[in-house]
């Protein structure tokens, strides 16, 4: 399955609280596309679509759609501040290899 690090967790309530609409949750999917043929995606959704997987991580719904479960089974989703930047940071076994932004994969 998939989780998130506490400061991830925290990081997505405290975007999802300055939020003018009211959003129900998370997605996070993978979609097709990027310099290595997979990307990662993760938006703001109102509600779960039919065959979603829907974690409560402290209070936080995250949806994941069966096909990308598949490519993030036994992810880990961080939120990692660097000199360089910040953002989150999706630790994936099943990525065989990565491009060097890291925002997109191969299986």
């Amino acid at each position: 399955m998939l989780s998130l690090t506490p400061t991830a967790v925290s990081k997505v309530k405290e975007i999802l609280a300055q939020q003018a609409e009211g959003y129900e949750g998370l997605r996070v999917q993978v979609v097709g596309g990027g310099c290595s043929g997979f990307q990662y995606s993760m938006a703001f959704e109102h509600q779960s679509n039919g065959g979603d997987s829907v974690l409560d991580l402290d209070g936080l719904k995250i949806f994941v759609d069966p096909q990308s479960l598949t490519y993030l089974d036994g992810t880990e989703i961080d939120y990692v501040e660097t000199l360089q930047g910040s953002g989150f940071k999706f630790n994936n076994p099943n990525a065989k290899s990565s491009c060097g932004c890291g925002e997109s994969f191969t299986v």
